[in-house]
């Protein structure tokens, strides 16, 4: 799941600099395209996803999201 969610960077919703979430229609696209259960995937990347908003710079931080995930 959590090679999932390092793949879905592209996959993220995002308004006025600020992360709002994963676009989840694309991530379970993703999901199927690797075989993954959707089933888990809906059960586990809200808890990730909740964990990458809690942890996104604020917006006009001057971060930008290459150096988020580094």
């Amino acid at each position: 799941m959590w090679d999932l969610a390092m793949r879905c960077g592209g996959q993220l919703r995002v308004s006025a600099g600020r992360v709002l979430g994963y676009d989840m229609t694309a991530v379970l696209a993703m999901a199927d395209a690797a075989g993954i259960d959707r089933a888990a995937t809906a059960e586990f990347l809200p808890l990730i996803e909740a964990a990458l908003v809690a942890a996104s710079p604020p917006s006009g931080a001057g971060q930008d999201l290459d150096t988020f995930y580094d």
